[in-house]
């Protein structure tokens, strides 16, 4: 037999440079994983933020159909937020891995353009100091031919202070009375918070969805300790002193020609159990036809759903409501009604919810790989979600426009489909069962079609709910924050707060700017000028101021 010959050569030379050749493609080919790794994490990256992107932008083109919609919007932010942090991770490990080698380039990835820091952030400059002579010849004689600026965001923890308020006491020797001025005002009596304190501590409950435990929590950590009941009486205050601002909103509001409504569940904590209350919301909102006053929203709570807390909400109202199909509403709709009739308008996208329920193919596509059952998806329904829509891109066409142009447009273009519209939805109802989903939805349409087509002959309705939706969208987001109010008087303290901040968002207003300002203005502040403190004239105001 003859023996295995060693394909590695006996020379210690020969075999360093093997090792050396060996180590340097080692190298190389972990490079090139590296370099691999980092491309798939940038592309999955990237078509992470191109959906999340795709996803906003059809939101803002055909409005919100329901809350799954920020729920999936929210679950997709975080997605996005794992995988930019593993594609940063990956490049810097690619980076690594080829600075080993001369051969192999590192990975560099593509990242969205960021934008400039804003303008109204203030500018720290901190100059490095220039060499006194030149690292390259030794000479002195420099000039400066410019300079480059690297800006880094930086954050300055939130710090607190206690403002010491001094009144000095005076004794007349002619009189001998003592004087001394008044005791600064505070939204509690002899309370001890500040305006600033209290809009952060108002806007995070009612604006950011944090309950007083968690801030608590929060305040303690930075040294401020507070417990909850101290917290709870600050915002009881604050809301009683803000009563005046939203009985204001709710008589701007009422005023107004056209309302959206709209209600939602509100847990509310009872003996050994939570009950449902409700949440109700009307919108005033003229902007889709090119009205001049400002947009309002008023909440008010009640313990059930009873159909007298619209018809008492509303009773001195009279003009268009626009809101869903609840039983409630009904006798607000009488011919005869004092002080004025109701007209009902129809929201379609109510309407289309239910037939893209019935004719949503991706929804029934994400069941079935998770292997959960899907319903059945309906040509009948996914007809009837592209005639509606096509209503829809017509309003897109004519919003903000006046409602003699909105009138003129909608018996032009709408009108004919409109039309069709009702003859295709009788057609299919005579050809399904009167027991079938599709046939409730068709029902839905057909038995409110003078509430429907109610658009056609005024150019102020708007075709959908969503105003008052979005205005109401507040309380499902906060509910697993807050989980549920503690009695009944904390649900109408929560409708206070929700109608002041979901008011100033409608204005383009910070609502918690807004409040610190007039908690620390309202004591002093005539009564008679009150309107003056309203967020669309305290935007005013401070325009004016800053130009």
């Amino acid at each position: 037999m003859e023996a295995a010959v060693s394909p590695l050569p006996n020379n210690i030379e020969a075999l360093q440079a093997l090792l050396a050749i060996a180590t340097q493609r080692a190298d190389e080919a972990e490079a090139e994983l590296a370099n691999a790794r980092a491309r798939e994490s940038a592309a999955e990256a990237m078509i992470a933020h191109l959906k999340l992107q795709n996803a906003k932008l059809r939101r803002e083109q055909y409005g919100p159909s329901a809350e799954r919609t920020e729920r999936l919007l929210a679950q997709m932010e975080l997605e996005l937020e794992d995988l930019e942090a593993d594609a940063a991770e990956d490049e810097l490990a690619a980076e690594a891995a080829a600075a080993k080698t001369s051969t192999i380039t590192a990975f560099e990835r593509k990242k969205p353009v960021r934008k400039p820091f804003p303008d109204h952030l203030p500018r720290e400059r901190v100059v490095v100091p220039a060499p006194c002579s030149c690292p390259a010849c030794g000479g002195n004689r420099l000039s400066k031919l410019g300079e480059d600026v690297t800006e880094t965001l930086e954050v300055i923890p939130r710090s607190w202070k206690v403002i010491q308020t001094v009144r000095e006491k005076f004794a007349c020797r002619d009189c001998e009375k003592i004087t001394q001025p008044p005791a600064p005002f505070h939204v509690t009596p002899r309370g001890w918070a500040g305006p600033s304190f209290l809009a952060m501590l108002l806007f995070d409950k009612y604006g950011q969805h944090q309950p007083l435990h968690r801030q608590a929590e929060r305040f303690a950590s930075e040294g401020v300790p507070l417990s909850v009941s101290t917290l709870a009486d600050q915002i009881g205050a604050a809301c009683l002193a803000l009563t005046p601002i939203y009985q204001l909103i709710e008589a701007h509001t009422l005023a107004a020609e056209r309302l959206h409504g709209d209600d939602t569940t509100v847990p509310i904590l009872a003996k050994g159990k939570t009950v449902t209350g409700r949440l109700w919301d009307y919108v005033r909102d003229d902007r889709p036809f090119g009205g001049n006053d400002p947009p309002s929203a008023i909440f008010y709570y009640s313990r059930d759903r009873r159909g007298d807390h619209p018809r008492h909400h509303l009773a001195a109202w009279s003009g268009i409501l626009q809101a869903d199909a609840y039983g409630g509403y009904n006798e607000l709709y009488a011919p005869n009604r004092q002080p004025g009739q109701i007209l009902e308008a129809g929201c379609f996208a109510h309407a289309r919810r239910k037939f893209f329920e019935l004719a949503d193919v991706d929804g029934a596509a994400r069941k079935k790989s998770r292997g959960e059952k899907a319903g059945l998806v309906y040509p009948i329904a996914l007809e009837a979600v592209q005639k509606l829509d096509a209503l829809f891109a017509i309003e897109r066409g004519i919003n903000g426009q006046s409602p003699v142009e909105r009138f003129a447009a909608r018996q032009e273009l709408s009108a004919p489909l409109i039309a069709e519209l009702h003859e295709w939805l009788n057609a299919q109802l005579a050809r399904i069962s009167r027991n079938h989903d599709l046939a409730k939805a068709i029902n839905y349409m057909l038995r409110r079609w003078g509430a429907f087509t109610r658009f056609l002959d005024d150019g102020r309705v708007c075709l959908s709910n969503n105003a008052a939706e979005r205005s109401l969208r507040c309380v499902p987001l906060g509910r697993k924050s807050w989980l549920f109010c503690g009695s009944d008087r904390g649900g109408q303290r929560a409708a206070v707060a929700f109608s002041l901040i979901q008011t100033c968002r409608l204005n383009d207003v910070d609502p918690q700017a807004w409040l610190a300002d007039v908690l620390a203005r309202i004591a002093d502040h005539p009564i008679s000028r009150i309107n003056e403190l309203l967020p669309w004239n305290w935007r005013t105001d401070k325009v004016d101021l800053a130009a």
